[in-house]
């Protein structure tokens, strides 16, 4: 689509103004989060999810008629200022289960996650461009032929026009579990009328979510491991349709698609079957960490698979791409739950918040830089410290590294259960 609005003076400038496409959707959800993440937790978690999805229709579908880049970027940005759904969904996710049973309430959010990877890259890479590819179905020089990369942005729209209308009917949960949130002292100043009491105490749980280091420490590392997953998936996407004389595989977005499509079935089906098993057994900071050390080794050896060619590229690819997305989205579910246990219920949508809006902020720099050190690298091919691509994913790797250093004490630190909610 970049490519096609002919804003990028050389080929390898496509990724760095793709990136920029990217990051502008993720500025925009940084800077509202915590204000959709306070609105549901004052109006409730159903409206903020209802307006996200709306918002999905209406932006969605103005970006594929972008005719030019500043509108496609324009679009992105306020599909995610109004987009604060994913804050609340999470928060609605683990309210919706008791304690021991959050793991599958927030393995599911991850799955649907890794449903939308199957289906998004896929309809991206089938129906971009109708006029080219069914030629026969969509004629030339007609609407289809003006806007090439609008049909699969209207089939998302229609989809997520229908959720919205779905939603009416699901159960709101703010007010869920309100008696295991209420301390004792809440409870005295109740009875003995001293409600100013209660209202000051609360003010002051409130304002303490910032101190509240097992939750900013679980939000700062899950910053880290989301600069690493987008920056990840921009650089694979574009390596993969890069040519060989560039370190690349030299796919189609068919093949892209494809590839993608295969790691998100595999996902869900790790998600809502061996995950929460792991996790029970393990913990999510144990397995979080080994998930982050076995990333290093496979990352540094797709410059290496880049040198396969036919079948056993893709099969290869194939498995590299699944083994890192499952051991990505382990990652980030362990410190989903980590901060949605972190806090009581009356915050956890402005905890939320809190986490999507520094998270969005990483990840409105992972695209750009992500397409920048692909473009630089592969502008090296010739160099004696890792040629090519080599550096692109050692740098990915770098950025693992840190993550997994932070994911040990003293300063990953995991809230320690109080009497009552052991006894709830």
């Amino acid at each position: 689509m970049v490519r096609d609005f002919n804003i990028a003076k050389t080929e390898a400038d496509i990724s760095s103004y793709a990136g920029y496409v990217g990051s502008s959707f993720m500025l925009g959800r940084c800077l509202t989060s915590v204000l959709w993440g306070i609105v549901a937790d004052r109006y409730g978690r159903k409206p903020v999810i209802v307006m996200g999805i709306i918002a999905v229709v209406i932006f969605n579908t103005l970006f594929g008629l972008s005719t030019n880049f500043w509108m496609a970027v324009i679009m992105r940005f306020l599909l995610g200022s109004l987009n604060g759904l994913l804050g609340p969904v999470k928060a609605y996710a683990s309210e919706l289960f008791r304690e021991e049973h959050q793991a599958i309430g927030l393995s599911t959010v991850s799955a649907a996650w890794g449903i939308g990877l199957i289906i998004g890259p896929a309809l991206g890479g089938y129906l971009a461009q109708p006029v080219e590819k069914y030629p026969h179905i969509f004629t030339k020089d007609s609407f289809w032929d003006k806007f090439p990369y609008f049909l699969p942005n209207l089939i998302i729209s229609a989809f997520a026009f229908v959720v919205a209308i779905g939603c009416i009917w699901i159960p709101e949960t703010l007010h869920n579990h309100n008696c295991s949130n209420e301390s004792t002292d809440d409870a005295k100043a109740l009875e003995s009328g001293n409600s100013g009491a209660g209202n000051e105490k609360i003010i002051q749980k409130n304002d303490n979510l910032l101190l509240n280091w097992p939750l900013m420490s679980s939000i700062i590392v899950y910053c880290v491991f989301s600069l690493h997953d987008i920056a990840y998936q921009e650089v694979f996407s574009l390596w993969a349709v890069s040519p060989q004389r560039l370190g690349g595989l030299n796919f189609t977005t068919d093949n892209v698609g494809d590839v993608l499509s295969i790691s998100g079935l595999a996902l869900i089906i790790y998600q809502l079957t061996l995950y929460p098993f792991v996790e029970k057994a393990s913990g999510p900071i144990v397995i979080a960490r080994f998930s982050g050390m076995l990333t290093i080794p496979l990352l540094q050896s797709y410059p290496f698979i880049a040198l396969l060619s036919g079948l056993a590229l893709y099969i290869v690819i194939s498995i590299a791409s699944i083994l890192k997305n499952i051991m990505s989205i382990t990652i980030i579910t362990s410190l989903f739950l980590l901060q949605n246990r972190a806090v009581e219920q009356h915050q956890r949508g402005a905890a939320n918040g809190i986490s999507m809006t520094a998270m969005s902020l990483f990840k409105a720099i992972g695209p750009a830089t992500g397409g920048a050190v692909l473009t630089w690298s592969q502008k090296r091919m010739d160099a004696s410290f890792l040629p090519g691509t080599h550096m692109v994913f050692f740098v990915l790797n770098i950025v693992e590294a840190l993550g997994i250093l932070m994911m040990f004490k003293p300063f990953l630190v995991e809230k320690k259960k109080t009497h009552s909610d052991q006894l709830h």
